[in-house]
Formats: structure tokens, C-alpha cells, sequence
């Protein structure tokens, strides 16, 4: 039996919904190969919690637990931590230098998908399309009629580097773009305005299964909001329709686009990639490393479609980091 240890929460305001797929990895995880360990990480504490709620601190020299005079060490980590430090690459760099395999990318992919203007912009020459974009770090003086004319109205003001739509504002007069812009370096200082894509949204997973780099049955996003925010994410306030209603040759070539991100970066692990069509043509947003794992979350939607239950998921996962 391998001791799996399921890193969960995090240091930004996704940590709820990380403790979520956690639990989730923890409750599916398969009992006959692995015995799986609840790690919390958050930034005054990395413990091991055992089903009592008894919390035991990791050693940070090599990622163990001593429980009851008995040291428990690892064999792999299953990374369910959104935002960071598990999703931005300073956990998968951690476990690189003591030599602990972990189920998701590896750090410098980490850190570029979680950075959306450097991603976007490494994948551009491959022929991705993405929105028109413009960028702003904290202390830039700006011009809002400069911004307008460069992206158009309606735009979007997001955070460069967060998740689950925390910051995230849509603007639609120039009026209302400094209010946006604040609120959006809450939760970061580099901030990307993009033009406003109107049309079908769809998510795309992409996994190496069984060695294979496969993409999972697209989603399609219906948002009731103004688009797919915290609310329509995480409080039913979307619909997510499995498999998308689009046609045969926009499935190809969001597929083809979505595949060529995740081999281009040389991604490892899960990847969960949004793109709206315009004109019929997919146009990238932005690329997860560590997507929900919550029930309701799309990977697992998107995996049971295509017959693959949470338990081989997992095993999965799990079985291509320890190689």
C-alpha cells in the first residue's frame, strides 16, 4: 500500500473549494492500493489531519508526519491546492527539490499558466487565438480612453493571477473602469483588460491518460450572469452542459487548440482550458493546472462522459506522477 498524501486549501481566496476537491480526492481515492492523508497547507500551518480532525505538523525537511511516536512519510502528493501555492509552481518546486513526486505540472509550467498574459503570450505563435488584451501593474498611471480604444467596450478587468472569477469585473462604460480596476488589485498587482467575446463559452479538459494525451467530452458554459463568476462557478447559478451543442468542426478545432496548449507547455497532469468561439473560431482565456475536483466541478463531469469514473481518475493521476 502507498501513502498518498492530498495537499489541500492554500493561501488564497479559493481555499474553501480546495479543502472541497480535497475531500473529494480523499473519499474516491482507491483503499485497496493507497492509503490516503488529509495535508492542510495554509500559511501558519502544514498538518496532517486524521479523521478525528487530530492535527499533526508536517516536517518541512522532507514532507513527513509524526503520529503517536511513528514517522509517516510519502510516497506521492496529490495536489488539489487552487491558487497558490499549489497551483502558481512554488509547491511542485518544493516537492522537485526533495525528490516527492506529485500528480500535477511541473513548477515552470505551473507558474507560466498561472500567469494569463505570460501564457497567453507563449502560446500565441503556435496560433492560438486569444482576445485583445491590455495590461496594467499596480502604480501605473492609465488612461481610460486609451484602454477603451484599445479593447472596446463591454471589457473585462481581471486579476493576472487568480482563481475561481475572485476580482473579475465586467465593464461596460469607460466610466466604471477605475472602480474595476481596484477591485481587481485586491487580489493581485498585474491586472490584463480584455476585450469582451461574444459567443458560445466551452471548457475543455485535457489529461495524459494511461499515457495517452487525450481531451475529455467538452463542456458548455451557460452563465444566468453576466458571465461564469464565483456565483455561477460554485452556486448553481449556470448551466453546464456535457457534451457541448456545437458543431463537429468547432469540437475539432477546440480540441486541436486546446491539445497543442497542453503539449506546446509540456503539461503534465490535469489541465481545464476555457474558449469562446467568435466567428466559429476558439479563442483561449485561460488554462487551470489544478482544475475543481468537487463533484460539481467540469473535470469530473467531463470524465464520467467519457466513462472514467472519479476512482480511475485519481488512480491515474496518481500512478503516471510515481513513474
Amino acid at each position: 500500500m502507498k501513502n498518498i498524501a492530498i495537499i489541500m486549501g492554500g493561501y488564497s481566496s479559493e481555499y474553501k473549494i480546495s479543502l472541497i476537491s480535497g475531500n473529494v480526492v480523499y473519499q474516491f481515492l482507491d483503499k485497496t492500493k493507497y492509503n490516503g492523508f488529509r495535508v492542510h497547507i495554509f500559511k501558519e500551518k502544514w498538518v496532517y489531519v486524521d479523521d478525528q480532525d487530530n492535527e499533526f505538523p508536517i516536517d518541512k525537511n522532507d514532507f513527513s508526519a509524526t503520529v503517536n511516536g511513528t514517522k509517516i512519510t510519502f510516497d506521492c502528493v496529490f495536489n488539489a491546492i487552487h491558487g497558490t501555492p499549489g497551483e502558481d509552481g512554488l509547491m511542485q518546486a518544493y516537492f522537485e527539490l526533495i525528490g516527492l513526486p506529485q500528480s500535477s505540472c511541473d513548477y515552470y509550467q505551473a507558474a507560466l499558466t498561472f500567469n494569463k498574459r505570460d501564457m497567453l503570450s507563449v502560446l500565441k505563435p503556435y496560433g492560438i487565438k486569444t482576445a485583445t488584451s491590455y495590461y496594467l501593474n499596480k502604480g501605473d498611471i492609465f488612461n481610460t480612453a486609451e484602454i477603451v480604444k484599445t479593447v472596446g467596450l463591454p471589457c473585462f478587468v481581471k486579476p493576472n493571477k487568480s482563481g475561481s472569477s475572485f476580482g473579475i469585473s465586467k465593464v461596460k462604460t469607460e466610466a466604471e473602469l477605475p472602480i474595476a480596476i481596484e477591485v481587481a488589485y485586491k487580489e493581485d498587482n498585474e491586472i490584463i483588460i480584455e476585450s469582451f467575446l461574444d459567443g458560445t463559452e466551452v471548457s475543455v479538459g485535457v489529461i495524459n491518460y494511461q499515457g495517452e494525451i487525450i481531451v475529455l467530452p467538452i463542456t458548455e458554459i451557460v452563465s444566468e450572469n453576466d458571465f461564469f463568476d464565483y456565483e455561477a462557478k460554485y452556486e448553481g447559478k449556470s448551466q453546464e452542459i456535457t457534451p457541448a451543442r456545437i458543431s463537429e468542426e468547432m469540437t475539432q478545432k477546440v480540441s486541436e487548440a486546446a491539445k497543442r496548449a497542453y503539449e506546446v507547455l509540456k503539461m503534465k497532469g490535469f489541465s481545464r482550458s476555457e474558449f469562446i468561439f467568435v466567428n466559429g473560431e476558439p479563442h483561449m482565456l485561460e488554462m487551470n493546472t489544478i482544475p475543481g475536483l468537487t463533484t460539481e466541478s467540469l473535470i469530473p463531469q467531463q470524465a464520467k462522459a467519457a466513462g472514467i469514473s472519479l476512482t480511475d481518475l485519481f488512480t491515474n493521476a496518481i500512478e503516471l506522477a510515481i513513474k
